[in-house]
């Protein structure tokens, strides 16, 4: 099975967050493509099938199979655009959350993914324990089985600052995780994500929260167009724009690794 790791969000090596990618002809048994992703032991590990003009796209954490993910839809458009379909500069991913396009602008990617609006909530407890005070404004977004939240914060020091106590965060009821996120001084916006739940304590850099957060920081900030940064200890840039019912997400990507899995 061919093979790669892809750092995406990134322009430099070591930074960003490392997806693997696997070519395939077809999906094998889903059982074996988790247990490829717990042995990968990266945030992500994507599946990618060519087909006749477009690409079946599945994506795995070490622990569960998710509906959807950033940083490995860009590290599949980056495998797709350099080895599997050399130089396609549009892509067009079948997945679990529909058609994702991907189109090469440049030296950047740009992920056209679904807007999720996020619901606001009045006071969490166990929120405000985790960070140790309550937070300006919280919100969730919600799929069948699990919650994702939102905590907002003053100023981007808390942010960079905050020691996570993954414990804890493990405790949230029926959770994928917490995003915390606040206005940027560098940046229109920061933040950071926390996924004990999915096999990830802190995932340096989410394409899917920023589907949450573009919206919120687009209505707060006055404009469609925003630079986001993650500020995990890898770190990434991404370069948004909010699209009413849909978002755009900008990103580079540089390859770490090609080789083949012998199984």
């Amino acid at each position: 099975m061919k093979y790669y790791v892809v750092d995406a969000f990134t322009d430099q090596i070591f930074k960003g967050n490392p997806a693997g990618v696997c070519v395939v002809d077809e999906f094998p048994d889903t059982s074996f493509m988790q247990s490829i992703a717990y042995e990968n032991n990266l945030s992500e590990t994507a599946f990618v099938v060519p087909r006749d003009g477009y690409f079946d796209l599945k994506w795995f954490t070490p622990e569960l199979e998710m509906d959807l993910c950033g940083h490995a839809t860009l590290a599949s458009a980056y495998v797709v655009h350099h080895y599997v379909n050399p130089g396609l500069m549009e892509m067009n991913f079948h997945t679990l959350s529909g058609i994702l396009n991907v189109v090469k602008k440049e030296d950047l990617f740009e992920l056209n993914f679904p807007a999720r609006i996020s619901e606001k909530i009045d006071s969490f407890p166990l929120i405000e324990e985790i960070l140790g005070a309550a937070p300006i404004e919280l919100y969730a977004t919600r799929n069948q089985v699990r919650t994702r939240y939102y905590a907002v914060l003053a100023a981007e020091e808390q942010v960079e600052q905050f020691v996570p106590d993954f414990e804890l965060i493990k405790k949230l009821p029926q959770s994928f995780g917490l995003v915390i996120t606040a206005k940027g001084s560098s940046s229109d916006f920061v933040s950071r994500f926390f996924a004990p739940h999915a096999g990830v304590n802190e995932d340096p850099v989410t394409g899917s929260v920023h589907c949450t957060l573009i919206p919120y920081w687009s209505e707060k900030l006055g404009k469609n167009k925003l630079l986001a940064r993650q500020l995990s200890k890898r770190g990434g840039v991404l370069y948004c724009e909010n699209l009413a019912d849909r978002v755009s997400i900008g990103g580079h990507a540089v390859l770490y690794l090609e080789g083949n899995l012998q199984i």
